[in-house]
């Protein structure tokens, strides 16, 4: 998928500017968030609407589909193909978040137009929102200890982490989900 060839694209990009140490979506280093809890920062989705999150995420409860590698993708896809079972829950909504190095405006601009073209549903562009950012603040914030797979990370709207996993998807996750989502309505 071209969402996966242009994370690709930027880790070239990346290795390029890393001296000049460009780029401008950082966790808000004003509000430090404890382990466990989505940091304050700003980002934009692939319809161009801007976000302060995790305070402007839609629902009570966010699912957060966390992707750091290009050929992570067909991993992100295993849960995109079953949220529909999930959508029942109230308040419940859910996100793709390719987290990349921060890059200028220029090579952002250039990734997020080769996703934008690759993903001709408009609500998944809506539920995109890129992430450009210190990778490894933002993974010590979240307790994620590696890029090396995926990770879907359930918030409440002040970002504090209710449940996670990491992977593909399965039913035993599934099952997780559900009681995380079910615990939440109490």
């Amino acid at each position: 998928m071209k969402l996966m060839f242009c994370l690709a694209l930027t880790t070239l990009v990346t290795a390029t500017l890393a001296w000049a140490g460009v780029g401008d979506i950082t966790p808000d280093k004003s509000a430090a968030a404890p382990e466990g809890t989505f940091p304050k920062l700003t980002a934009s989705n692939l319809e161009k609407q801007a976000f302060s999150l995790p305070e402007d995420f839609a629902g009570d409860r966010n699912l957060l589909l966390l992707a750091f590698q290009r050929e992570q993708q067909q991993n992100v896809d295993t849960w995109l193909h079953q949220m529909k079972r999930f959508e029942h829950s109230s308040g419940f909504q859910y996100y793709e978040l390719p987290t990349i190095d921060r890059l200028n405006p220029f090579f952002r601009w250039f990734i997020n137009s080769g996703m934008r073209r690759g993903i001709p549903d408009r609500n998944a562009r809506a539920r995109t929102i890129t992430l450009y950012l210190d990778k490894p603040a933002f993974r010590k914030a979240l307790n994620i200890p590696d890029e090396k797979r995926i990770y879907a990370i359930l918030v409440d709207r002040s970002g504090r982490v209710l449940w996670r996993a990491e992977g593909d998807f399965d039913e035993a996750k599934a099952a997780s989900l559900q009681a995380a989502l079910t615990a939440g309505k109490q």
